[in-house]
């Protein structure tokens, strides 16, 4: 009788056991998706910011053109705009390493840009033609349309970082988060410059 006990006792304590590991296991996928999910989210919303940033590039050798039509000679300033455009477009951050030290470089990298472009927008004030023409309007139109894309882009990545930091950080994902490399990705911390827009007057 002790035996059929002893039996039975060791039968409970496997499906004991055996209950325990497989609710660990079920909550270890579904953490695991879940932060697969954010991580997703997060990397297509950079995705986003980069394409906004590119549609901005895509824009502005048009609008250099336009310029040198009118104001050849403001070479320094047409320069400017061209450089900083070919370091902008040249630093790209991968969605899976969003470093902080990455991510200050790309930004700095689109803030003289977004600089050079105030000051290419400026020269309009010096020439009435230009500033009457359709094309450089029509442009000038685009461009605002795409920094207040970019800036929405901005704030649409960083709340999807935020949701995939906290997923990875809260006890008990941490423990995941680790083993399966899933680390910490980086918030698009602007500073004022590169949050300003080029100002557009009309």
């Amino acid at each position: 009788m002790s035996n059929n006990a002893s039996k039975s006792g060791f039968s409970k304590n496997t499906l004991i056991i055996g209950a325990v590991l497989a609710v660990i296991v079920i909550w270890a996928i579904s953490a695991y998706n879940e932060m697969v999910k954010v991580e997703e989210q997060a990397t297509t919303e950079w995705a986003k910011v980069q394409s906004a940033y590119q549609r901005r590039a895509d824009l502005i050798p048009n609008l250099v053109n336009v310029v040198k039509g009118y104001a050849s000679h403001e070479k320094e300033t047409l320069e400017g705009v061209v450089n900083a455009r070919a370091k902008a477009t040249s630093i790209t951050v991968d969605a899976d390493d969003l470093t902080p030290e990455k991510l200050e470089q790309f930004q700095q990298a689109q803030s003289e840009l977004s600089q050079a472009l105030g000051k290419l927008l400026a020269v309009q004030e010096n020439y009435p033609d230009l500033k009457a023409n359709e094309n450089f309007m029509d442009l000038q139109k685009q461009l605002e349309g795409t920094e207040n894309r970019i800036n929405e882009a901005r704030n649409s990545f960083n709340t999807a970082v935020q949701e995939y930091n906290l997923k990875i950080r809260k006890f008990p994902n941490t423990l995941l988060a680790g083993i399966f490399g899933f680390d910490k990705m980086a918030k698009f911390e602007a500073d004022a410059a590169a949050q300003k827009a080029p100002e557009v007057q009309f």
